[in-house]
């Protein structure tokens, strides 16, 4: 029988050889289910900012059913739908600002630690929203720094 290929955006397996399996990935069938693969994982801003430049599918808000389904260049979204998502991408936004962790660590490595002038400047910036120290179990990299900041070594090599 032999080696088998199998495409795990497809679901879909078949006889490996160099003919077949570049044919099945220059295919449209495999390009629609890879898409429609990483999109399932984008951010929600970028959905909403995506589906708010199109404009509504005719036929969808019709019949409720479109025969170019997710691959449709209208959108599907309701008034609603697009309403709940805006609020959510807001909630989000309130709840982690961007670059927290980041500008915390940048601040430290580039002046060292605190000194007398700074304490009053670095007020605003030590102040940690209490939305992101609620939520159970967050990343290490998203994680606010220790109270002192983080001890670096005169030492240290990077890289």
């Amino acid at each position: 029988m032999g080696r088998r290929y199998y495409c795990d955006y497809c679901d879909r397996s078949f006889q490996d050889n160099m003919h077949n399996r570049k044919k099945h990935l220059n295919g449209v069938q495999h390009h629609r289910a890879k898409k429609a693969w990483f999109d399932h994982f984008r951010d929600s801003s970028a959905i909403l900012h995506d589906e708010q430049t199109k404009k509504p599918c005719r036929k969808f808000l019709q019949k409720g059913i479109c025969d170019f389904g997710p691959n449709c260049r209208f959108s599907h979204m309701s008034e609603e739908d697009l309403f709940n998502l805006k609020r959510q991408v807001e909630a989000w936004l309130m709840v982690i600002p961007v670059d927290l962790e980041f500008s915390f660590s940048i601040i430290y490595l580039c002046r060292g630690p605190k000194t007398k002038e700074d304490s009053e400047e670095s007020q605003a910036e030590s102040d940690i929203p209490q939305q992101l120290l609620s939520i159970p179990d967050l990343p290490p990299s998203l994680l606010p720094p220790p109270p002192g900041g983080w001890k670096v070594k005169v030492n240290t090599e990077w890289g």
